[in-house]
């Protein structure tokens, strides 16, 4: 049998408050900043943690089905991404009992594409099935939704 493989990914955060410097670790050293909602006792000075995440899910699709298509002999242009995530603040802000996860994530995305109808439908399947962030969302039990679309590569 195989050894399995992994690749560590690595941050080291610090900070006061709700307020967070975040510092990726690898050959390129990449710093990011995360703060909340005023009513969530933040400044509103960086994206929240939830904001990151839902961006988490749009550049894992992008990443991941750039993979995908190489794979499938496609070429690929512009993607655009609007995701939504709807989340009952009860819970984080007011002690309540319940789940502190999003009630419902939806995503629609528009890719530029030459795919074929039926080799875009397997691309975003394959796409949705391989993304580490994508399976995260949908096993967490919060109702996802995705809307995929295509447009034609410019000329």
């Amino acid at each position: 049998m195989p050894i399995k493989q992994t690749v560590p990914f690595v941050v080291d955060a610090e900070g006061s408050g709700v307020a967070q410097r975040l510092v990726v670790a690898g050959d390129h050293e990449h710093v990011f900043t995360a703060d909340t909602y005023p009513s969530f006792g933040g400044d509103d000075a960086a994206p929240s943690p939830l904001s990151y995440l839902l961006g988490a899910l749009t550049s894992c699709n992008q990443v991941t089905g750039s993979l995908v298509a190489s794979s499938l002999g496609i070429a690929l242009g512009k993607w655009s991404f609007h995701i939504q995530g709807d989340l009952d603040p009860s819970v984080i802000a007011g002690g309540a009992e319940g789940n502190a996860n999003f009630d419902r994530v939806a995503v629609k995305v528009t890719v530029e594409t030459d795919a074929a109808d039926d080799v875009f439908e397997t691309f975003h399947a394959e796409t949705e099935r391989r993304c580490p962030v994508t399976q995260m969302f949908k096993r967490s039990g919060l109702a996802y939704t995705s809307e995929w679309s295509k447009a034609p590569l410019p000329a």
